[in-house]
């Protein structure tokens, strides 16, 4: 007989992650307290805001801090028109905003804490039914959104029939300075974002031109890894490669380039996964939550001041931080959190954290990230997201923090697999019928061995590693 075959145990792949004091190597500010956002369409506004007195989404904001809502997109521009005594309903348009909407959403933004972005129609040029949508608020409640976006991803204008040709930032810039005077008149102070363009690439142009020619308090722009009609299709494998975070790190350096030439802030005002909504599969799964905590800590990494996830509460198997699983559950306001909310939770932890940078060894990795915050306490954290597909072998991550911290706990987010539409964890629990989520009271913990933690990362999954200092 030949010799018995000693079975071998497949060892973990290891990884040296290491931080410096220094702020990261283009420097990023502390993350801002309202880093966190979602955004949806003008059409769900009057929706939304009616979940004021009702439904989960005021427990599920609050669960976030103070973040921003955002309120733009296709219909604000094409479908819905704002209305009141002085202001009738024009023929192109499908819906129509008054003021008890607005009310409304100041309604919820005074409940939940958060802040309103509001993109004012500019497809059709109407200036003076602009300034009268922009002064509603504060005239209801006495408080007026945070800014004020004019058109949504106006450099599309001509390819979709808004606008003729010639079309461009100078057309743009003359036409907003008329949005902006009628606005001045009737509700002086409201700050302007903008231009909001459809990505990066236009954004160099588009941009710069808004940040010398209208100075606005915030710059705005949008997007998308993945093109729904794109070929190759998309896939979950092409959402959680290396690649597609690579081409993400250069979108946010054009977008940032722009806002730290200009020292005009940048809000990632709209992204996700697939464009057009979505692609059922993709989207909806527990991939869009590893990509998201990806793409948050990337971001708050290089310096955005904040990122609104976009949204549509009425499709649960498109793109969505939340929705509602029936027609019922709409009307009443019952919400639940999809994978990407538990991306949102996950995050939430770093606001108010300064940015490290963050070394990596060796150079050729699993397909794995790592970033790290630390608080103004001094506590470490770090974000460690595993791409691998299941199957593939642990990565053993070893924390070079050094002597002066204790051991570290360990907060997983989880689920079957990447392609899950439910099972989602984080902590090893699920958010609330209402809503809530709380972090458990014992979590995970991995000792201190000579300045080196040592933490077991499976694939598919991330984790928020917390290393407080020795006296804490």
């Amino acid at each position: 007989m030949g010799a018995k075959r000693k079975r071998v145990a497949l060892k973990d792949r290891p990884i040296a992650v290491s931080v410096s004091g220094e702020q990261t190597a283009e420097p990023a500010p502390t993350v801002p307290k309202s880093f966190l956002g979602l955004s949806f369409e003008v059409g769900s506004l009057a929706r939304i805001a009616s979940y004021a007195g009702e439904g989960d989404l005021v427990t599920m904001l609050r669960s976030l801090g103070a973040g921003v809502l955002r309120f733009g997109g296709v219909t604000a521009d094409e479908q819905i028109a704002w209305t009141d005594a002085q202001t009738p309903r024009p023929a192109w348009a499908l819906g129509v905003l008054e003021a008890g909407n607005l009310d409304g959403l100041g309604s919820l933004a005074a409940a939940s804490g958060w802040h309103v972005l509001l993109t004012l129609g500019f497809g059709h040029f109407e200036p003076q039914a602009a300034a009268r949508e922009a002064a509603a608020p504060a005239a209801a409640q006495g408080q007026s959104p945070e800014a004020i976006d004019t058109g949504n991803e106006q450099d599309s204008y001509a390819r979709h029939g808004l606008r003729q040709l010639p079309w461009g930032p100078l057309q743009y810039d003359e036409q907003v300075s008329v949005y902006r005077t009628a606005i001045e008149a009737l509700a002086p102070g409201i700050p302007l974002a903008g231009p909001d363009t459809s990505g990066s690439s236009a954004y160099e142009k588009w941009g710069l031109s808004e940040a010398i020619s209208e100075r606005p308090a915030m710059l705005t722009g949008h997007h998308y890894p993945l093109g729904c009609a794109e070929q190759p299709p998309p896939s979950i494998t092409r959402l959680l490669s290396q690649r597609i975070r690579q081409l993400e790190e250069g979108s946010l350096r054009r977008y940032l380039f722009v806002a730290r030439e200009t020292e005009v802030p940048f809000r990632l005002d709209e992204t996700n996964t697939v464009s057009c909504g979505g692609v059922p599969g993709i989207s909806n799964t527990f991939a869009s939550a590893l990509w998201a905590v990806s793409y948050l800590t990337q971001a708050m990494t290089m310096g955005v001041s904040g990122i609104n996830l976009e949204g549509n509460p009425a499709n649960c198997e498109g793109y969505t931080p939340v929705c509602a699983p029936s027609a019922e559950d709409l009307a009443s306001g019952t919400l639940v959190a999809q994978p990407e909310w538990y991306a949102l939770l996950l995050t939430r932890a770093l606001l108010g954290e300064r940015p490290l940078q963050t070394r990596i060894a060796p150079a050729h990795r699993p397909n794995i990230e790592a970033s790290s915050f630390l608080a103004p306490d001094g506590t470490l954290q770090f974000v460690l997201v595993d791409d691998d597909l299941p199957g593939a072998r642990n990565v053993a991550v070893h924390l070079h923090v050094g002597s002066g911290f204790h051991g570290a706990t360990i907060l997983s987010l989880r689920a079957p697999s990447p392609e899950a539409l439910a099972g989602v964890t984080l902590g090893g629990r699920s958010v609330a019928a209402n809503g809530s989520w709380t972090e458990p009271p014992n979590l995970p913990h991995a000792p201190n061995k000579g300045g080196e933690i040592t933490v077991v990362v499976k694939p598919s999954s991330a984790a928020l590693v917390t290393v407080a200092p020795l006296g804490k």
